[in-house]
């Protein structure tokens, strides 16, 4: 897994704040998430800060998807409230859903002790040949499904891009 000389490929990070209507808030989990990107070798082309409202999570997904990033990964408003809608707004974005690593991240969440990464609805899937991952809100949520992300992600990739082709 390590590919020190290779970039697996081009990231943007999405933040959802389901605690504001203005989506002015202060992003803390931005730069986590894009060093945790730039560990595992992607380029992160850069942070982007959402209300949790469908229409602008749907919005940014779609602008990832068209600037052809390989990777999209969202950050929170994955839970069961009413306010919680990225899956619901990442649902109609998606082209294929890969239910198989959502299901990971759940339970690999789940037993490191993040709750909210436990009961998340978050999704992933493909979109065009962009690997969308809705990940929950909390610091060891996104530490975990990261440290999963990291070994199934370069083989997503690989797929999407025809490398993995016979």
């Amino acid at each position: 897994m390590e590919r020190d000389s290779q970039r697996l490929g081009r990231a943007l990070v999405v933040i959802v704040d389901d605690r504001t209507a203005s989506g002015e808030v202060e992003d803390s989990m931005g730069p986590l998430v894009t060093e945790l990107l730039e560990e595992a070798g992607f380029i992160v082309d850069g942070t982007v800060v959402v209300r949790a409202d469908t229409v602008e999570i749907r919005n940014a997904l779609n602008t990832a998807v068209i600037g052809g990033v390989d990777v999209v990964i969202t950050v929170g408003a994955t839970g069961v409230s009413p306010r919680d809608v990225t899956p619901d707004a990442t649902s109609g974005v998606l082209d294929r859903p890969v239910p198989g690593i959502a299901e990971a991240l759940r339970a690999s969440g789940l037993s490191a002790g993040a709750v909210d990464a436990g009961i998340s609805r978050g999704l992933v899937g493909v979109s065009g040949s962009t690997l969308v991952v809705n990940l929950a809100g909390s610091r060891a949520a996104v530490r975990d499904s990261m440290a999963t992300l990291s070994s199934l992600v370069p083989h997503v990739i690989d797929e999407l891009s025809g490398l993995d082709a016979n």
